[in-house]
C-alpha cells in the first residue's frame, strides 16, 4: 500500500448515498415514527466516484447495543441507514461512511439508558478515485473519546483488500455506542436517497436534549471537511 504525503490540498447497511457536491435545494423537513421508516432503492452507481464508495464499503456486526435501523434495538426487518461523502483531502481519496442509528445505548451511573438518534463513521482513506485502480491507505473510526485510526489497517480486519470489518458496541468505560475494528463478519446493504431525504439529513437537528453526547450529521456542510482534518492519520513515517 502506498503511504500518505503531507501535500496541501452489520446488522444490515442500507441506504448508501454517495454525495461529493452539498446539497443545493432547500427541503421541508417532516419527521415519521420509527417504525415507518422504510430503504430506499440503489440505482447502479454511474461515476468513478460513486463505483468506489460501494467498492470499500465497510461490514458491520453487531455485538452490544443498538442496530442501526427502524428503532427497534434487535434484529431489525429492515435494513439501516448509511450514507457516504467522498472527497480529495491532502491527495488522498476519503470517503466518509456515516451510520444513523435512530435509538443509541448510554450508560450512566451504573445504568444502562438511551436517547434519540446517533451518528457513527468510518473514514477510508484511499489513493485513487478510480474503482479499478484504487487501493486502501488508512481507515479512521468515530469512538467517543475521538477516534481510532489505523494505517494501514491489518490485514485481520480487512476482507479481500477492499471491506474493513467494523463492530458496533457499548464502551461502558465513557458509555457511549462506539465502533471498533474486528475479525468477525457483518453484513452490508445498500440503497440510496433522494435528493429531498438527503437534505433533510443535512438540516435537521439531531441532538437529543436528554444526553450529554454531542449528535451532529457527519456528512452535512461545515462538518465534512473538519472531520477529514480530525481524521487525517498523520502518522510517523507516512505522512511525509
Amino acid at each position: 500500500m502506498r503511504s500518505f504525503k503531507n501535500r496541501q490540498q452489520l446488522t444490515h447497511f442500507s441506504a448508501l448515498q454517495h454525495q461529493n457536491e452539498p446539497p443545493t435545494c432547500s427541503a421541508v423537513i417532516k419527521t415519521i415514527d420509527h417504525d415507518q421508516v422504510q430503504t430506499f432503492s440503489q440505482p447502479e452507481p454511474a461515476s468513478n466516484s460513486e463505483k468506489t464508495a460501494v467498492k470499500f464499503k465497510p461490514l458491520l456486526h453487531i455485538s452490544d447495543g443498538c442496530h442501526p435501523a427502524n428503532g427497534d434495538c434487535n434484529y431489525p426487518d429492515v435494513g439501516g441507514q448509511v450514507y457516504s461523502r467522498s472527497n480529495w483531502y491532502k491527495d488522498k481519496w476519503a470517503i466518509v461512511y456515516a451510520r444513523y442509528f435512530p435509538k443509541g445505548a448510554e450508560f450512566v451511573l451504573n445504568h444502562v439508558k438511551g436517547h434519540r438518534h446517533i451518528w457513527s463513521h468510518a473514514i477510508v482513506w484511499t489513493d485513487s478515485p478510480n474503482p479499478d485502480a484504487s487501493a486502501i491507505l488508512g481507515v479512521s473510526l468515530s469512538i467517543p473519546t475521538g477516534y481510532e485510526k489505523e494505517v494501514p489497517p491489518k490485514a485481520k480486519y480487512i476482507e479481500g483488500e477492499e471491506t474493513v470489518k467494523l463492530d458496533s458496541y457499548v464502551d461502558y468505560w465513557v458509555g457511549n455506542q462506539s465502533l471498533s475494528f474486528t475479525r468477525k463478519w457483518g453484513k452490508t446493504k445498500r440503497e440510496q436517497l433522494t435528493d429531498e431525504a438527503r437534505d433533510s439529513l443535512g438540516m435537521f437537528d439531531f441532538q437529543p436534549e436528554s444526553s450529554q453526547v454531542n449528535v451532529a450529521m457527519p456528512l452535512k456542510n461545515g462538518v465534512f471537511l473538519s472531520n477529514l482534518r480530525e481524521t487525517y492519520p498523520k502518522t510517523e513515517g507516512l505522512d511525509t
